[in-house]
């Protein structure tokens, strides 16, 4: 029997959605299935340009129907629907991350253009979807990485209202097949932040120069370079300070495709492994008989859904957001830095397990064990996301604002706001509701009431033993605090998604006790920074917990994990 919790090919019926997402998303698994398992990890060892995959996705639509808004659509399934593109983000990242970066960076392409005012350009950009072209974003540089305040692609006016473009850009996905690159560059003629410019280019054109792929894979992540390339006015999407907020809330648009891709990863190798680990007979005994291995198959389980309910909740609040409610700015990058980082460790907790098995080239295991590395570092590092989580930290835990429950968000409809985030600052100003019912509802779960001691602790530091002046310079310390927050923010979701959900008390009690171990050890790792002083250091061993044991618990969320074992394999 299938896990309900858990995406699985065999028994997949997106029935939340409308007849025309169902019709793709279902065509699109089976594009895979058909594929085979041999040809997509071939094509994968061959590094094979993704060719044949994108001409599936013109002849289906599918990329033109998922992510043209529908200020632009030219048919009535065409919007913006951040639940369905989360959807096919798992799908994508189930069968092999390569397919999901190729449609992650046409949305990233996308974003500076469906913010513009540009007629042309989005008419453009909606008539190359229906093509079936890719997109991409051309912000990073080599010397420079993605700051924005250095960039070294100039503009130089031209004397006829346009300007000649010259200058590189690196790490720039589907550079070598962009119908319409987003590029971020500054005029020559203007200083400061009012020369700021995005403009469109083809990757086509002949003042578009090829340089590399700069990565070992079927993703082509390009350096190109552009000489003397045209500008014209058709071409220009934003200007000043807008082209700075394009930059960053089409950041905020698409690193919320991570989570999913990291979720619809580990989804696969977790039938691999427990599939493997219970056929393989060691010492007289299936290796799932040994108790070490049931706890690291266990918590890479509960890990892994705990990474589904944060995300799935996530959701709601993106789609949700306006003007006056950005809560949005604090769950996004928590799925960008908690849910793919919760993706590493689901990953390395079943490779200890399956051992050697992880690097065989018939295994999907062994491009994920690969893969999954990769989501924590794209669109900024851990660190910088938990540096922007750490700055609601006071906001979110201390003093609640009042805001309408937001429901559960699978309606058709266009996630308008997304294209209208306006200024990207006045992260201080952002509110959120009270965190503390979502955990009062579940506090007969024991493990949920342990981990609430823990969160009432960190309120309890935040107001009497925060970092002062001087520790706030020290990053080393702050990020183990943001760590701590971070726990609580993950938990909140989760519970907020359990009940609307109606989620197993027992995958739910055993889930928080990974977490409850989870905010110990981050105390400890508080304890011994160097500049924690000794109130930090008595408040961190205070708000070390041990999670409650219930081995009868234990036993029935191991049935779950077990019964995962032949549950799915692809098609050969």
């Amino acid at each position: 029997m299938a896990d309900p919790l858990l995406f699985n090919p065999r028994t997949y019926d997106p029935a939340q959605f409308d007849p025309e997402t169902r019709r793709l998303l279902r065509a699109t698994v089976a594009w895979f299935e058909d594929r085979g398992k041999r040809r997509l990890i071939e094509d994968y060892r061959s590094r094979a340009w993704l060719a044949d995959f994108l001409a599936f996705a013109a002849k289906e639509g599918l990329f033109a129907t998922f992510l043209t808004p529908a200020s632009a659509a030219g048919h009535k399934d065409q919007r913006w629907d951040t639940a369905r593109i989360a959807a096919l983000n798992e799908i994508f990242g189930f069968y092999g991350l390569d397919y999901w970066y190729a449609w992650q960076v046409t949305i990233l392409g996308l974003g500076p253009v469906w913010q513009s005012d540009n007629t042309a350009a989005r008419t453009r950009a909606a008539e190359l979807l229906a093509q079936g072209e890719v997109f991409a974003f051309g912000l990073s540089e080599k010397t420079h990485g993605a700051d924005i305040y250095s960039t070294d692609m100039l503009l130089t006016p031209d004397g006829n209202g346009g300007f000649r473009a010259d200058g590189s850009k690196y790490y720039i996905g589907n550079g070598n097949a962009a119908g319409l690159v987003s590029v971020f560059g500054r005029r020559t003629d203007v200083e400061g932040p009012d020369g700021y410019v995005f403009f469109a280019a083809d990757s086509r054109h002949p003042a578009y120069h090829l340089v590399k792929n700069v990565v070992d894979s079927s993703k082509y992540v390009s350096e190109f370079r552009l000489e003397d390339y045209p500008v014209g006015s058709d071409d220009v999407l934003h200007t000043g300070r807008a082209a700075f907020d394009a930059a960053l809330n089409t950041v905020n648009v698409g690193k919320f495709n991570l989570c999913t891709a990291s979720i619809g990863i580990c989804e696969h190798a977790i039938y691999e492994a427990v599939t493997h680990a219970h056929n393989r007979i060691l010492y007289g005994r299936p290796v799932t008989a040994f108790p070490h291995v049931r706890r690291e198959l266990a918590d890479a389980y509960v890990r892994l859904v705990g990474m589904k309910l944060f995300s799935d909740r996530a959701v709601d609040y993106f789609r949700s957001a306006s003007s006056d409610d950005r809560r949005y700015l604090l769950f996004n990058p928590m799925t960008k830095m908690k849910v793919t980082t919760e993706g590493e460790k689901v990953i390395d907790l079943m490779w200890d397990v399956i051992a050697a098995k992880g690097f065989e080239k018939d295994t999907y295991f062994a491009q994920a064990a690969v893969e999954i590395r990769g989501l924590p570092k794209l669109e900024g590092t851990v660190h910088v996301n938990l540096a922007l989580i750490l700055k609601f930290m006071r906001t979110h835990l201390l003093p609640p604002a009042e805001f309408a429950a937001v429901p559960t968000r699978l309606d058709a409809a266009d996630d308008t706001f997304l294209f209208e985030q306006g200024p990207a600052r006045g992260l201080g100003s952002v509110r959120f509701h009270d965190w503390r019912p979502a955990y009062d509802v579940y506090a007969g779960v024991p493990n949920v009431a342990r981990f609430r001691e823990q969160a009432d602790a960190l309120c309890e530091f935040v107001t009497t033993s925060a970092p002062d002046e001087e520790q706030s310079r020290d990053l080393d310390l702050l990020l183990a605090v943001g760590q701590l927050f971070a726990l609580v923010v993950h938990g909140q979701l989760i519970l907020e998604q359990a009940r609307l959900t109606d989620l197993d008390e027992d995958v739910l009690d055993e889930l928080f006790s990974v977490l409850v171990r989870d905010f110990s050890a981050f105390a400890v790792e508080l304890h011994g920074k160097d500049s924690a002083t000794a109130d930090q250091q008595r408040w961190a061993l205070g708000a070390v917990r041990r999670p409650v044991v219930d081995e009868a618990r234990s036993g029935r969320v191991w049935e779950r994990v077990e019964a995962l074992s032949g549950a799915y394999e692809m098609a050969p």
